[in-house]
């Protein structure tokens, strides 16, 4: 009996440590990360883009706001944002504060679910279902068109359901974005089409990566896409990863680059044909503020040089 308790004991407090690293320590442990992808013409100079992603901020974050002003300092070429900025319905200055520097960079963005929608309380355990998957109805709206209206003001680009071009270090390069298919706004239909033959690169941006989004980019001619929503499963294994993904795109890619193309599915980039598109998913920022914890998946945010092929 006495091994059974000191066995109980010790996964106890095993348990609590763990809890306790991911809801004080790991979800306030940012990081920057680095990709190069080989996606531009020969002879064109490597561009560098910066994306912010899922920061669900609330107006007490203060150290995540300053990190997030900071990454000014990368003189990046754009900056892409894909959305889930909010998680108050006083989020927007904060928001916007954090962003403020960032906006003298030229910038596009789509929205994410948490843009429009407050969290709500919900059992943990859902995250591990796919029921989680699907935005639950009545809740409290939050000020979208001040978040967007302050973005445009700095001189991005709302790229929900839209398209654009943008130059950016002598360099043409197309974007096309959906709004958020967690809750069904994404309407790439309207805006779907072969790459433009003139830009140096087509770039897709999505805030969640879900497949019917991603196969019909890819297939227009995208090679390059970038989406956000998944933090990375959040709550993943060491060695393993993600256990979860939150939309139907494969857990072997829930975070980091990887290739993609129509059909892709589960099956590894080593396998991608030499036309696929180059996928990047960011683990994001921030959390729910019902869910404050991240284990084995810290908060980032990402600096994307892209350089010839």
């Amino acid at each position: 009996m006495s091994t059974l308790l000191r066995t109980v004991g010790g996964a106890a407090a095993l348990g609590a440590a763990g809890l306790g690293w991911a809801g004080l320590v790991e979800r306030n442990w940012f990081t920057l990360r680095r990709f190069t992808v080989p996606v531009l013409p020969r002879g064109a100079r490597p561009l560098r883009i910066l994306q912010i992603s899922d920061l669900h901020l609330m107006p007490a974050q203060q150290r995540k706001i300053e990190w997030v002003r900071g990454l000014a300092g990368l003189a990046p070429d754009l900056v892409v944002n894909t959305g889930d900025n909010l998680a108050a319905l006083d989020s927007v200055p904060g928001a916007l504060r954090a962003m403020e520097p960032l906006l003298e960079v030229p910038g596009v963005f789509v929205m994410g679910s948490n843009d429009y929608y407050a969290p709500v309380p919900k059992n943990p355990a859902r995250y591990l279902t796919r029921r989680h998957a699907q935005a639950p109805p009545g809740r409290t709206l939050l000020p979208v068109e001040d978040l967007r209206a302050g973005m445009v003001a700095g001189g991005w680009t709302d790229l929900d359901n839209a398209r654009t071009t943008v130059r950016v270090g002598g360099t043409e390069l197309e974007l096309v974005g959906t709004d958020d298919a967690h809750i069904r706004l994404d309407r790439y239909s309207s805006v779907a089409g072969p790459a433009s033959t003139s830009a140096a690169l087509t770039i897709g941006v999505t805030h969640a990566p879900y497949q019917r989004v991603l196969d019909p980019m890819a297939a227009d001619g995208a090679r390059l896409i970038i989406a956000g929503h998944t933090h990375g499963g959040q709550l993943a294994l060491p060695v393993y990863g993600a256990l979860v993904t939150n939309c139907d795109l494969p857990t072997n890619r829930a975070k980091g680059l990887s290739r993609w193309w129509p059909g892709a599915g589960s099956t590894p980039s080593s396998r991608a044909p030499a036309d696929a598109a180059w996928l990047h998913v960011s683990a994001g920022l921030g959390t729910s503020p019902y869910a404050p914890v991240r284990f084995a998946c810290r908060p980032e945010a990402t600096l994307l040089t892209l350089l010839p092929r």
